[in-house]
């Protein structure tokens, strides 16, 4: 078996930008690290032959969910919008315009085109049809690539 520490070198980044993808810039860190700390829980018991890259993304999956659960049950009470990062960590319209999505489409676009993930893995992951997760990414970057060729004209 592989050292853990050469899992998180090789798909670190993948998992980052998912977890950005489904939760934004600013929750995205936490879930990244409650992801790798799952997994390196439960790397012990991975089988040799599992696709370490589909696990990671279930991972990721799990604790974006949680995170996003916990945000919508906090309440948070400010005088001002908070800055939501840097531009040079995430492109801001390419975050709006992702999160403008319906959830299950935001969902598909991220584990389909940043993580790579055949649509089969993604219906186990969010819990539907292989041909669902499949309609779902096709409809999320099509309304994706119009929302974001708005929000860059705009």
């Amino acid at each position: 078996m592989r050292p853990f520490e050469r899992i998180v070198d090789r798909y670190g980044a993948m998992v980052l930008r998912v977890c950005r993808a489904v939760l934004g810039p600013t929750d995205a860190e936490d879930a990244w690290s409650e992801t790798f700390l799952a997994a390196l829980k439960a790397y012990p018991g991975l089988p040799e032959d599992a696709n370490v890259e589909a696990w990671l993304v279930t991972i990721a999956h799990r604790k974006a969910l949680d995170v996003w659960r916990a945000d919508r049950r906090r309440p948070v009470a400010v005088a001002e919008v908070p800055d939501r990062g840097r531009a040079d960590e995430w492109h801001g319209d390419l975050w709006a315009a992702l999160a403008r999505l319906p959830h299950k489409q935001r969902l598909a676009v991220a584990y389909h085109h940043l993580a790579g993930l055949p649509y089969a893995e993604i219906a186990a992951i969010t819990g539907g049809t292989t041909d669902a997760a499949r309609r779902a990414a096709a409809d999320g970057m099509k309304r994706l690539r119009t929302l974001y060729t708005e929000e860059e004209t705009a």
